[in-house]
């Protein structure tokens, strides 16, 4: 038996400040980076991280990230959740990464499920500022806003671009669509039920 674990490759210099066209750059971990030497201090700052997020959406949540777009000089991802009253973060997917969740304003229920290998599962609890919680990497979580207030957190995770599939959308928003037949026999409901869910306007993050 041939076993395999693949991450992220390590960098190969001290820095990796991304830029849009390769000319007179170095391929490095997937993107195209300055030439070290032309870096500044602002290729690694982000200004206004924390004004608020209109939740105003179908999910009352709203997912902030800061990608290398933001931050050319990014090596780790970086995000900020605004969870409105009973707002959720719906079930969700970082195939590439784990993610560290830091509580600062409000009251979350939050949790994750493991794969096969441990019987699926379910981890949860409740959290509230300035707890931490670690999501590993490819499991699938979420966090729900249960407090009589809005709420605040912010999320670091271990790549420079972990991925994000939303069970949800990628089930019954995917393109072109799964057949009605394959889902209603995986979930074990009636095939118009997944219609009808396929007919939703499922889109967040």
């Amino acid at each position: 038996e041939v076993f395999s674990n693949t991450y992220d490759p390590s960098p190969l210099q001290d820095i990796c400040v991304v830029v849009l066209e390769p000319h007179n750059a170095l391929f490095v971990n997937g993107k195209f980076c300055k030439n070290p030497s032309l870096t500044t201090v602002d290729d690694f700052f982000l200004s206004g991280f924390q004004v608020p997020r209109s939740t105003a959406n179908p999910m009352d949540s709203n997912v902030t990230q800061v990608t290398v777009d933001l931050i050319p000089g990014l090596s780790i991802s970086l995000a900020r959740i605004n969870y409105g009253i009973g707002g959720l973060n719906p079930p969700h997917i970082h195939p590439r990464g784990t993610e560290v969740l830091l509580v600062l304003e409000g009251t979350l229920y939050l949790g994750f499920v493991t794969s096969n290998q441990l019987n699926n599962t379910f981890f949860e609890k409740v959290i509230h500022p300035g707890d931490v919680f670690i999501f590993p990497i490819g499991m699938i979580h979420f966090q729900l806003n249960i407090g009589k207030t809005n709420a605040v957190a912010i999320s670091s995770l271990s790549s420079q671009n972990p991925g994000v599939i939303t069970v949800a959308n990628a089930l019954f928003n995917a393109k072109p669509h799964i057949s009605p037949e394959v889902l209603a026999k995986g979930f074990q409901v009636d095939e118009k039920l997944v219609e009808t869910l396929q007919k939703k306007f499922w889109s967040h993050n």
